[in-house]
């Protein structure tokens, strides 16, 4: 199958060459010449614009979107609109917010024009082990791009699957990635307990390359914790700085508006709040009120 991939980072540059080598053909475009060059060098057709990209794809044009969430999606979307024909495909790989998929989807199909969210987990490792694929859209429309998705996921019928009409795959995805904030706060958590029990003096990367194996907490995570601890057991040069995206902070939003109880997820999206915070102005508040009511000691800054 033919297809437009627009965005080239690192994870859209791996799935084009996983789409090349199962057979596929694929035209790249993406802002930067030089990941434009780096796609046409795996054996991909380059393009330079969005007209440019459109013009070299045969109908059914079929575009995957694998950009930003937010302003960067809606704009792409936008200017694809006059460049497409009737029963075209735009697939939004990215973490987009799934009430923005459903406003997008109901403006494409007054085009007469598909959309497909495509929730795609995998990162960086998704070019040898596959991505996980959570899709929504129209049955007709996701059963005609079936060659694509078997070919990303890691097996034609596992890691992937038709989740639900739009919005629902970046629904599932956005729940996903919830669940993944909670494990990995765990983790970290865990092992900070570890390294703090200095008499037993553990080594970090051996107990978990014993979880690693018939341990209940086993995952594809504690691998990535394993390998990170033998390469830096002390963890020294990183700060403690732990980005948030967004997927967290809308699947706690989506919570409340269920009235289900995430505790977890909201615990783990306020710790990578607090881990932003230069100096934490409720933690100096915390100190003062320490002294104010019990006479405890304040660190003051040297």
């Amino acid at each position: 199958m033919e297809l437009g991939m627009i965005g080239l980072g690192r994870m859209g540059a791996n799935m084009v060459e996983r789409l090349l080598k199962g057979g596929h053909s694929v035209v790249g475009y993406a802002r930067t010449p030089e990941k434009v060059n780096r796609i046409v060098h795996e054996g991909a057709v380059g393009a330079h614009s969005l007209e440019e990209l459109v013009s070299k794809l045969s109908p059914r044009r079929v575009i995957w979107l694998m950009i930003p969430a937010g302003d960067p999606v809606d704009k792409t979307i936008q200017a694809l609109i006059p460049l497409l024909d009737k029963d075209d495909v735009i697939i939004d790989g990215g973490n987009s917010f799934y009430k923005d998929t459903l406003r997008r989807a109901e403006t494409l199909k007054q085009k007469n024009i598909h959309y497909v969210d495509a929730g795609t987990s995998g990162g960086i490792w998704g070019l040898a082990e596959g991505y996980s694929l959570m899709v929504g859209g129209g049955k007709e429309v996701v059963e005609f791009l079936h060659p694509i998705f078997e070919t990303l996921a890691p097996a034609s019928d596992k890691g992937w699957s038709y989740v639900g009409p739009n919005g629902a795959g970046h629904f599932v995805k956005m729940v996903h990635n919830g669940i993944e904030y909670g494990m990995m706060q765990a983790y970290a958590e865990g092992f900070a307990l570890l390294k703090q029990k200095e008499e037993f003096n553990l080594d970090l990367h051996q107990i978990a390359e014993v979880w690693r194996y018939g341990s209940v907490i086993r995952s594809w995570l504690l691998d990535l914790a394993s390998e990170a601890l033998k390469e830096n057991p002390n963890l020294e040069g990183i700060e403690s700085y732990v980005s948030e995206s967004g997927e967290g902070r809308w699947a706690v939003l989506e919570a409340i508006e269920q009235h289900i109880a995430a505790p977890v997820i909201t615990s783990s999206l306020l710790q990578r709040f607090l881990s932003q915070e230069e100096e934490s102005f409720s933690n100096k508040l915390l100190a003062i009120l320490r002294k104010k009511f019990g006479g405890h000691a304040i660190k003051e800054k040297s």
